[in-house]
């Protein structure tokens, strides 16, 4: 008996080191190194069937160029949005390079981005951006296109593709509103050579874009409607034998500044045919054009020449620029609300929602998913 009783007590030693060795196990919150950089993963079923967290998720943005002022203003406004949602997101300039945007799209989605937000570069044709489409709905990653518009067609190919930005005509025909607010007041200030028409010259930001032709066209078309309702005269380009009523500048300052100083070799300031108003499709170009007539001696701070100089944006240096009384107004482009716009459906995917849940106070297009953020005229 004695040498049984010594085997049991062996065992019940063995059997109380075990439980206790168990119970030190469970009661940790990992068994991973600590020593590792690599990310611990519970693959239990109970974990696996819980929805994601909140903010569990990694937004990779594409820019088609970093230089331009008023994204600059709107990536500034995502990245203040995104901190405050608690989302990570990561920046990528394409420096106008199509085939380099799409060589970043194509290596975040290798790296299994949760998702993606693109300011497309190319926008004459669809084939850039349903490169890009066809690429995330093959990952099925949901797609945010936003500022640059793509196509209908391009946002109804996948059902978690989505477009934020603006209405490309509104700007136009707001643009026309404020060009004729501001002549107007007194014609005959503006009209300097006094023939019942204001000579304009027009800086448009890109071919094929959306945004530029529609701010071109209807600038014009609305300003003169208004000035014909109301008998006054009408606005007439300053090269009276061209076929394209546009200088075009891409929506850079120097490109501007450059065509306003040679526009203003053909059309002095001092001549019978000297230009009247400066119309752009963006305020870097206005911008632009206010050095070129500067030079010339008009629109500077404090000076007693000016002709009126209207831009679309409202980015600060325009601002600064109407508040010196260089700059005459300009278009508000509502970079904090597209901003908002853009982080408000990341977070959806974020905590596990529909690409377009909560748009309900949003404005979006019939019939396809694009939520539009207005304008507003801007004169300081």
């Amino acid at each position: 008996m004695t040498n049984l009783k010594r085997i049991l007590v062996a065992l019940l030693a063995l059997t109380m080191i075990f439980v206790l060795a168990a119970c030190d196990n469970n009661s940790g919150t990992s068994s991973a190194d600590p020593s590792s950089t690599d990310p611990v993963s519970d693959t239990s079923e109970d974990v696996s069937s819980e929805d994601p967290a909140p903010t569990d998720i990694t937004v990779n943005v594409f820019i088609y160029d970093f230089a331009d002022p008023y994204i600059a203003s709107v990536r500034d406004a995502m990245k203040a949005n995104f901190e405050s949602a608690s989302i990570t997101a990561d920046f990528f300039d394409a420096a106008g390079d199509q085939a380099l945007q799409t060589e970043q799209i194509q290596t975040s989605i290798s790296q299994d981005v949760d998702l993606l937000v693109v300011n497309i570069v190319t926008t004459a044709s669809d084939d850039a951006a349903m490169t890009v489409v066809d690429a995330a709905k093959a990952a099925d990653i949901p797609l945010i296109f936003f500022n640059r518009e793509v196509s209908d067609a391009v946002v109804n190919s996948y059902e978690k593709c989505a477009f934020v930005g603006t209405d490309a005509d509104e700007a136009g025909y707001l643009q026309g509103e404020l060009i004729y607010d501001i002549i107007s007041a007194d014609f005959d200030k503006y009209d300097l050579d006094g023939n019942g028409k204001i000579r304009y010259i027009m800086f448009k930001g890109e071919l094929g874009n959306a945004e530029a032709d529609g701010r071109t066209q209807y600038s014009v078309e609305e300003a003169n409607r208004l000035f014909t309702e109301n008998s006054l005269g009408t606005l007439e380009y300053y090269e009276p034998a061209a076929t394209d009523l546009f200088r075009p500048c891409n929506w850079k300052a120097a490109d501007a500044q450059n065509d306003m100083q040679a526009a203003l070799g053909t059309n002095p300031m001092d001549s019978p045919n000297a230009i009247e108003l400066v119309i752009a499709n963006n305020d870097d170009m206005a911008l632009g054009a206010i050095e070129a007539l500067s030079a010339a001696g008009y629109n500077t701070e404090g000076g007693d020449k000016s002709i009126p100089v209207v831009g679309v944006d409202a980015t600060v240096p325009a601002q600064e620029s109407i508040a010196k009384g260089r700059m005459t107004g300009t278009i508000k482009q509502d970079a904090e609300g597209m901003a908002s716009g853009i982080v408000s459906l990341c977070s959806n995917i974020a905590s596990g929602a529909d690409l377009m849940a909560n748009t309900e106070n949003m404005n979006v297009d019939s019939g396809v998913a694009k939520i539009r953020i207005p304008y507003a005229k801007y004169t300081g």
